[in-house]
């Protein structure tokens, strides 16, 4: 088995980059509100401050903020992709998956980044805005529904 060593710095922002483990699959957008629930769930139990958030059909990009004596974003990901799970049928389930108790729908692992800097900050959320056009899914980011976008600029202005 692997050992993955993770960066562990209280009250860091990080990016991360979540995916489906069948890409090409639109689960998350398709089921959106059963993401935002875990997410929510999930940030009522253990808080983190999310400064930007976009799902697409087969995988996610945000930046969280974890507080300030708290440096367990692991947890926080294991609870939301097994509470968006248990709301739908599983996937197609290898043997591992059977073995480890998984419903098959998620890649085992996930993709973070620490924030080093200012610049390396809005690099991170500007890449979070602009991931839907990146793919094709819009030629503006403002069309997307499903990013935090609209929570924090006005088109044609970022916050």
């Amino acid at each position: 088995m692997s050992t993955y060593r993770r960066v562990r710095v209280p009250g860091a922002s990080i990016f991360f980059t979540v995916s489906l483990d069948q890409r090409g699959s639109s689960l998350l957008t398709e089921h959106i509100d059963h993401l935002r629930l875990a997410v929510a769930r999930t940030r009522n139990e253990r808080p983190f401050t999310i400064d930007a958030f976009v799902v697409l059909p087969d995988h996610l990009h945000c930046v969280w903020t974890l507080p300030e004596r708290d440096a367990d974003y692991s947890t926080r990901w294991r609870l939301i992709k097994s509470r968006f799970s248990m709301t739908l049928q599983p996937g197609k389930r290898r043997q591992s998956h059977v073995e480890r108790h998984e419903r098959g729908l998620w890649q085992r692992r996930f993709w973070e980044h620490h924030i080093r800097d200012e610049a390396d900050y809005r690099a991170h959320v500007a890449y979070c805005w602009t991931n839907p056009v990146k793919h094709a899914l819009v030629s503006d980011p403002h069309d997307w529904p499903f990013s935090s976008i609209h929570r924090d600029t006005i088109r044609g202005y970022s916050a």
